[in-house]
């Protein structure tokens, strides 16, 4: 409740009233959308279907912020290799790259989740949801949900507890985008990350000032000094960007 008190009386200050009233009106519906999701089939588990429900049906519940071709493109590239039985998403937001992972992790895989509510790049979303993405696993997989700062050492050590013996499979750093902000979580968890996993970047385009995103400048290191992957859609596009090293 304190994060949803919160960002009215942020939204209030900054943008006036009738935003919070259009802001709540997003919100009640969501919660509506909710109730609806848990009566949609899933999805098969391929790529295109499991992008195709994230985006479409249940009706931008749990839309990820991604760009079609270029998530469609990392799901495929996800089927070639053996499913992730050990998963760290840092950044969630709306959910939907969560899904895709609890989608196509193994059935009895651990997925955890961090996100920093009121995060600056986006993050954060209300308590309830817990509940929602709690939703996205399936019978077998264990899904950890941590609303804190991936830079504090108590969530780090959170996350080893929650990890099986042999590290992860699967690291995805969408959260803090500053130079230094993007460093600290590739620092901290990247090292939680088995040889042969994969570290997977989003934002790897180089952006506009004003967003002070600065992924690329950590991505075009790594990539000197790793085997890797770019999925793109079109060079100069100035946002998003998915980028994929192996770990060593």
């Amino acid at each position: 409740m304190f994060y949803e008190l919160s960002i009215a009386w942020k939204t209030i200050r900054k943008e006036g009233l009738g935003s919070l009233l259009k802001k709540l009106h997003i919100y009640f519906k969501d919660l509506l959308l909710t109730v609806k999701f848990f009566f949609l089939p899933r999805p098969a588990p391929d790529p295109n279907s499991i992008i195709r429900f994230t985006l479409e049906a249940a009706g931008g519940l749990i839309c990820p912020g991604q760009f079609r071709s270029e998530l469609t493109s990392l799901l495929v590239w996800m089927r070639q290799r053996p499913s992730p039985r050990a998963v760290l998403e840092i950044g969630t937001a709306r959910g939907g790259t969560l899904f895709c992972w609890c989608a196509l992790s193994a059935p009895e895989a651990t997925i955890i989740s961090v996100d920093l509510p009121q995060g600056i790049h986006g993050g954060g979303y209300p308590s309830w949801k817990t509940f929602l993405y709690r939703k996205f696993a399936g019978p077998k997989q264990n899904i950890h949900l941590l609303r804190s700062d991936s830079h504090d050492p108590v969530v780090l050590a959170a996350v080893k507890k929650f990890l099986p013996a042999d590290g992860l499979d699967f690291l995805f750093i969408d959260g803090d985008h500053t130079l230094d902000g993007v460093r600290r979580d590739y620092e901290m968890y990247s090292t939680l990350v088995k040889t042969g996993g994969a570290i997977v970047f989003h934002d790897i385009c180089t952006h506009a000032g004003e967003y002070d995103c600065h992924v690329d400048k950590l991505w075009n290191q790594l990539k000197k000094s790793h085997e890797h992957w770019e999925f793109i859609e079109k060079p100069a596009q100035g946002v998003y960007g998915i980028g994929v090293i192996i770990a060593k």
